[in-house]
């Protein structure tokens, strides 16, 4: 079993934390990694691109001229694509992209994320991240301490509101509870840092002990 070092808010060790092989020292699958990084920004497309055909443009569908004996090619309404103003001719339409691989895809995914983290030892674990006050200078200073890199994920207890709003106007660190960890977040920063209750959380979250975070928070 992984065994990480538990710090408090000083970088001072206060303790130790086992933590499960199957979650955080998995094999780490990289395809299953790409798949369920792909969905995810797949999922955030807003797919509203759209533009009108002829049936949509405003004119009258009135015959132009007549069909024959003009000299001119044949037309048979001014909304045809050809004329300006007229509708486009096979218009792209709104359209969902969004697709949500298997349960167990995603897990194996946050799996593999987390222990490349781990084996990368771009983890710290702290004993709890409670803050004295809602100020953002603050947590730069603890997140100082924890030699943490300049693009951190925190995560903890969704009802530690002093921490998420702290972190609120860092632009390059971001909050999240256990439940809405995921894989895209995980890669996209440099370093994670995890309160010791909200590493168990992740645990029983990956082994099956917790409901999955819904979908605005895919794995």
């Amino acid at each position: 079993m992984p065994k990480l070092d538990v710090y408090d808010l000083e970088r001072k060790k206060v303790g130790e934390l086992q933590l499960a092989d199957e979650v955080f020292a998995a094999d780490i699958k990289e395809h299953l990694v790409h798949e369920v990084v792909v969905a995810q920004l797949a999922s955030r497309r807003a797919g509203t691109r759209a533009a009108k055909e002829r049936s949509a443009v405003s004119g009258s569908s009135k015959k132009i001229v007549k069909q024959k004996g003009t000299g001119g090619a044949r037309h048979g309404s001014i909304r045809a694509p050809i004329f300006v103003g007229g509708g486009r001719a096979h218009a792209p339409r709104p359209q969902d992209w969004s697709y949500r691989p298997p349960r167990q895809v995603r897990l194996s995914a946050l799996k593999s994320a987390l222990s490349l983290l781990i084996k990368e030892g771009r983890v710290t674990v702290v004993d709890n991240i409670q803050l004295a006050e809602v100020k953002t200078k603050q947590l730069a200073k603890v997140l100082t301490a924890l030699k943490a890199p300049r693009k951190t994920l925190v995560v903890d207890d969704k009802s530690n509101e002093k921490l998420r709003l702290s972190i609120g106007n860092m632009q390059n660190n971001q909050f999240l509870p256990p439940e809405g960890v995921n894989v895209y977040d995980l890669l996209r920063h440099e370093h994670l840092v995890l309160s010791k209750d909200a590493a168990k959380a992740l645990e029983a979250r990956c082994l099956g002990l917790l409901s999955e975070a819904p979908n605005g928070a895919k794995s």
